[in-house]
């Protein structure tokens, strides 16, 4: 599967609470949740960015609490991947869960810069910055977790088996 956007760069420690803000937690909808994604570090963000574009960020991405709204709102938000130094490990797992495709990779993290096109091969874990002409190499998810991603999430995976 192959993934290419706009990157949009943040740093170390983005938690659960800047993804999603707490106070909109009183709807399930996932929609209106994606209206306030990462509205606390950036207010025009949704309306600057758009579908099939990539978070690249630096260490501890998604941090915070256990909430699976976030990896949510980022996937119907429209972001197609998030490529991070680091993630919180229960973020890493809920990414998964929600088939929000997430790779890490420092070297891709520390070189990449906000507005590079890049190309995201998640199934061998190539990421390419098509802007400096540069590749760099995570470590691609096992093939289980890859079919879970690709059938859109935890439960989906279940049901089509």
């Amino acid at each position: 599967m192959k993934l290419n956007g706009k990157v949009w760069k943040f740093g170390d420690n983005v938690n659960t609470d800047e993804i999603i803000p707490a106070r909109y937690l009183n709807t399930t909808d996932p929609d209106e949740l994606a209206a306030h994604f990462m509205e606390d570090i950036d207010p025009d963000f949704v309306k600057k960015m758009s579908k099939g574009d990539i978070i690249v960020a630096d260490k501890n991405f998604g941090c915070g609490s256990s909430r699976e709204h976030a990896p949510l709102v980022i996937k119907v938000a429209g972001i197609s991947c998030v490529i991070a130094k680091s993630f919180a490990r229960i973020f890493y797992r809920n990414s998964i869960n929600t088939g929000l495709p997430i790779l890490e990779c420092e070297e891709a993290a520390s070189k990449i810069k906000e507005g590079d096109e890049i190309e995201v091969d998640i199934s061998t874990g190539t990421i390419v910055n098509l802007t400096k002409n540069e590749t760099y190499t995570a470590k691609p998810f096992p093939e289980f977790m890859q079919a879970i991603i690709s059938s859109g999430g935890l439960m989906n995976y279940v049901m089509s088996r």
